[in-house]
C-alpha cells in the first residue's frame, strides 16, 4: 500500500508543478528569455466578450465561384479544340451550362471524344439539332460541383486566415459555419473598419487587353452596343484632383490574359512624390514565361491591370518585358498600399465575400464582463466553501482543498490548450465548482452511513469511496457526452462553455476521488486515522 501512495502523491505533485508551469505566463508580464525556450509561454486566451474586439459572419458566394469555373473550362475548351483541330462553331458559358454549337456530324463525334478524354468534369445537359446545328449544353457533374463548393469555402477560410495572420491581429477565431459561412473574431482589434475592408476584398488580379476601336467614345457613352467579346469597366486614369484621381471609363476586351495565380511576391515601395507609393509584382516562373509572351505579343498596345473589376493602371507595352515584374500604381497612400500588397501575397479569394453579420465589443464592456465574472465565480464559490466546512467540517475542508485544485487544474488546461475563455465558459467554470463537491458530498454521505453502522474509520472511507465512486462516473459521464455535443453542434458562446464544463468534469473526478483519497490514506497510514471529523 505505501508503494502505491507515493505513486499516487508523486503523481499528483507533478500535475500540480506542471499546472503552475503552464499558468505562470498569464500571471506575469514579463517572462525571462530562458523560461519562453525552454518552457510554455502561451497565456490563457481571452475571448471576444471579455477582451473587446469585432465579431463578423462572412457568406461566401459559392455561385459565383463556379461561374468562373465555367467561364475559364470554356476557354480551356475553345482552346483543346483549336489544338486537336476540333471545329467549334461558338463556346460560350450561359448561367451556369456552356454552349457549344457544332455544325457538322463530323465535328459533334470529334467533339464528343474531346470531352471524353479531356473534360471528366463535364456532363451533358441537354443536346437539340436544328437544320443540321447542334446545340449542345455541358454542365459540371453534380460531384465535381460539390468539390468545388467545399474546396471554394476552405480555400476562402485559409486566405483570410492568412490575411489576419499578416494584419498582425493576436489571437484570432476563424472558423467555419454551416455550408459557406465562415466566423471570424478579431480579439482586440483597433480598426475594425481596415480589418473589414482586407478580409472582405476579393483580390482578384486580372490582366486585361484595352480595346483599340475607332468608335470607342460611342460604346463607352452608350450609343452602340456592346459587341460580344468586350466590356466596360471603370477605374484611375483621368484628371487628378489634388491626391485623387478621378475615375474613368476603359473599353477592355473580356479575355483574361494572366490572373493573380501568377503572382509569387508583393511589395511595397516608394514612387515618386506626384504619384505616390506602388505595389511591385514579383511573377512565378509560369506566370513571367507567359507575362514576357503576352508583352511581345502586344507590343504599342495598353494592358490594363485590373483589381477586383476596377483598372488601376493602363500602361502602353513598349516592348517584350522578360523577368515577370510588374507593378500596380494607383495613387495610393501607403496604407492602402501596404493592404493591397498583403491580399495579393495571401491569395485571391476563390470568390466575392459578404458581411452577413456583425457585432462590435468595446474594450470597457470586456472588462465589465470579466469583473462581473470573477464577482460571480467569488460569489458562487465562496457559498460552495462555506456549506462544505459548515455541514462536513475537516472532510469539508478536504473537499474544499480538491476544490481549489481543481479550479487551478482547469485553469492550466486551458493554457495548455490554447482553449479561449469566454463569459460563458465562466459560467462554466461557475457550474462545474457545483459539480465538483457533487462527488465529494457523495463520498462524504456515504462514510457517514458507513460510520454510523459502526464500521471503522478505514473502512467507513473505503466503502464511501467504492459506493460512491459508480454514482460520480455515471453522473460526470453523461454530463460530459453533453458537453461534448454541445461543442460539437453549437457556435460561439455554447462553444466557450462547452469547453470549461467538459475540461472542469475531468479535473473535478480527478481532484475529488483521487486527490481527497490520497489525503485519507495517507493520514490513515502514518497518522493512524481512527475517528473521521464529517
Amino acid at each position: 500500500m505505501k508503494a502505491s501512495l507515493w505513486y499516487r502523491v508523486v503523481g499528483l505533485i507533478v500535475l500540480v508543478v506542471a499546472a503552475f508551469v503552464y499558468l505562470v505566463p498569464s500571471l506575469t508580464t514579463e517572462l525571462p528569455d530562458w523560461w519562453k525556450r525552454f518552457l510554455p509561454s502561451n497565456k490563457i486566451r481571452l475571448g471576444l466578450d471579455l477582451q473587446g474586439g469585432t465579431h463578423l459572419v462572412l457568406t461566401v458566394d459559392v455561385e459565383k465561384a463556379l461561374e468562373n469555373t465555367l467561364e475559364r473550362t470554356a476557354e480551356e475548351l475553345r482552346r483543346e479544340a483549336a489544338e486537336k483541330q476540333v471545329v467549334l462553331a461558338d463556346v460560350r458559358r450561359l448561367d451556369k451550362n456552356i454552349t457549344v454549337k457544332l455544325e457538322s456530324s463530323e465535328a459533334r463525334k470529334a467533339f464528343e471524344e474531346l470531352l471524353r478524354d479531356h473534360f471528366p468534369d463535364l456532363s451533358v445537359a441537354d443536346s437539340q439539332t436544328s437544320d443540321g446545328v447542334a446545340i449542345v449544353s455541358l454542365k459540371l457533374t453534380a460531384m465535381e460541383e460539390r468539390r468545388l463548393r467545399e474546396a471554394t469555402v476552405d480555400q476562402a477560410l485559409e486566405t483570410i486566415r492568412n490575411r489576419i495572420d499578416q494584419f498582425g491581429v493576436t489571437e484570432p477565431v476563424i472558423q467555419r459555419q454551416g455550408s459557406q459561412d465562415i466566423v471570424v473574431q478579431l480579439p482586440g482589434i483597433q480598426d475594425p473598419q481596415r480589418a473589414k475592408a482586407l478580409i472582405g476584398r476579393t483580390a482578384l488580379l486580372e490582366f486585361k487587353l484595352l480595346a483599340e476601336l475607332p468608335d470607342t467614345e460611342a460604346y463607352l457613352s452608350g450609343e452602340k452596343p456592346l459587341p460580344p467579346g468586350l466590356e466596360i469597366l471603370s477605374g484611375f486614369g483621368g484628371e487628378r484632383v489634388g491626391r485623387r484621381v478621378e475615375k474613368t471609363k476603359y473599353l477592355v476586351e473580356s479575355k483574361v490574359l494572366l490572373t493573380g495565380d501568377a503572382i509569387a511576391d508583393a511589395q511595397v515601395r516608394p514612387g515618386s512624390q506626384l504619384e505616390g507609393p506602388y505595389v511591385a509584382l514579383q511573377l512565378t516562373s509560369r506566370g513571367a514565361k507567359e507575362f514576357e509572351e503576352i508583352t511581345a505579343a502586344n507590343v504599342k498596345r495598353r494592358l490594363a491591370i485590373i483589381l477586383d473589376n476596377t483598372v488601376y493602371s493602363a500602361p502602353v507595352i513598349q516592348e517584350r518585358i522578360p523577368g515577370g515584374r510588374a507593378s500596380i500604381t494607383g495613387n495610393f497612400d501607403i496604407k492602402e498600399a501596404r493592404d493591397l500588397a498583403i491580399v495579393l501575397r495571401a491569395g485571391a479569394l476563390p470568390a466575392p465575400v459578404y458581411i452577413a453579420e456583425e457585432r462590435t465589443v468595446g474594450p470597457s464592456l470586456g472588462r465589465d464582463s470579466i469583473r462581473q465574472g470573477l464577482i460571480s465565480f467569488l460569489v458562487g464559490g465562496s457559498l460552495v466553501v462555506a456549506f462544505m466546512v459548515v455541514y462536513y467540517k475537516f472532510a469539508g475542508v478536504l473537499a474544499d482543498l480538491a476544490l481549489l485544485l481543481n479550479v487551478i487544474l482547469l485553469m492550466a488546461a486551458l493554457s495548455a490548450l490554447q482553449a479561449t475563455l469566454t463569459l460563458p465558459g465562466i459560467a462554466g467554470i461557475v457550474l462545474t465548482l457545483g459539480m465538483a463537491v457533487d462527488a465529494n458530498v457523495l463520498i462524504n454521505e456515504r462514510i457517514r452511513e458507513e460510520l454510523s453502522l459502526g464500521r471503522s474509520a478505514r473502512a467507513a472511507i473505503e466503502a464511501g469511496y467504492e459506493r460512491a465512486l459508480p454514482a460520480i462516473l455515471d453522473s460526470n459521464i453523461t454530463t460530459f457526452l453533453s458537453g461534448l455535443i454541445l461543442f460539437q453542434f453549437g457556435a460561439g458562446p455554447i462553444k466557450g462553455f462547452a469547453v470549461t464544463l467538459c475540461l472542469g468534469i475531468v479535473t473535478s473526478v480527478l481532484t475529488a476521488v483521487v486527490g481527497t483519497r490520497i489525503v485519507y490514506d495517507w493520514l490513515l497510514l502514518y497518522r493512524r486515522l481512527d475517528r473521521v471529523s464529517i
